[in-house]
């Protein structure tokens, strides 16, 4: 269940009424590794395997399906994965910073992009056709079913060159949606993302073209505005950025002429 119904007092004009409306839920996920609590994050529930999956890959705690021995929920709202023989504990222990998590900032406070450089490749952007480009934001919005009845989730999905989506998850946060849909890749070990494309509902934060850096995703396209280090890294990894995506017009801020995209050193 993603949303509530709840009573509200509505107002338009002059008119007063008690209505029924529907409220998106927020609630915390704890994610542990052996039993040993490892984050922290405010999700809406449902799909909360995927979304255990995805943090610790793009966090860099696991680098593959073969590094997960299974992923379980243990209680209410909270899930527990195993790694498999070989993974080190340490990864959990020892990242740049707490492993800790809100539904809207993501990775805030995690060090720069030179970090990115050092420890994970560049990618090979891509275009998709305008045809394609503009049928994206209503395909993610006929998806998200939700959405339509809260208006407080975000989507993300994986397309591919003919637009279709894959994998389309929602949350009130937009990090975790993204982890949800690349946590689903992942349990699937269908890790091959040479030929699609991220879309996400909302901006496009450091956090959102990070996650997809590390999955080696090679296209972004968000319906909202991209940030300095967004773009920064986005050019610099090789990767296509695209903002402000709506049918009939979209700025493409890294990988196509004039954005300077050069490939990660």
């Amino acid at each position: 269940m993603k949303s509530r119904e709840i009573t509200v007092r509505r107002t338009v004009g002059a008119i007063e009424q008690d209505e029924l409306d529907h409220v998106a839920i927020e609630e915390p996920l704890e994610i542990r590794v052996e039993g040993i609590p490892a984050a922290i994050t405010m999700r809406t529930p449902g799909d909360d395997l995927d979304l255990a999956a995805g943090f610790l890959y793009t966090e860099g705690v696991v680098d593959g399906p073969d590094d997960l021995r299974a992923l379980a929920v243990v209680g209410e709202n909270t899930v527990d994965v195993r790694l498999a023989e070989g993974v080190p504990m340490a990864r959990a222990r020892s990242a740049d910073r707490a492993l800790y998590a809100n539904s809207s900032c993501g990775i805030c406070g995690k060090a720069s992009i030179d970090r990115l450089r050092t420890h994970f490749l560049g990618v090979t952007g891509w275009m998709p056709a305008p045809a394609v480009l503009a049928a994206l934001p209503d395909a993610l919005r006929a998806g998200q079913g939700a959405f339509r009845s809260t208006g407080g989730l975000h989507g993300a999905a994986l397309f591919d060159a003919s637009g279709t989506l894959f994998d389309l998850r929602e949350d009130v946060g937009r990090h975790n949606a993204v982890d949800k849909v690349l946590g689903a890749r992942l349990r699937a070990d269908a890790l091959e993302f040479s030929g699609l494309g991220l879309l996400v509902s909302s901006r496009a934060g450091f956090e959102i073209v990070q996650k997809a850096l590390v999955a080696r995703v090679p296209l972004v396209a968000t319906l909202g505005a991209p940030t300095s280090l967004a773009v920064d890294v986005a050019r610099a990894a090789g990767m296509t950025l695209i903002g402000w995506l709506r049918s009939d017009r979209w700025t493409v801020y890294a990988g196509g002429p004039g954005s300077e995209s050069t490939p990660a050193p």
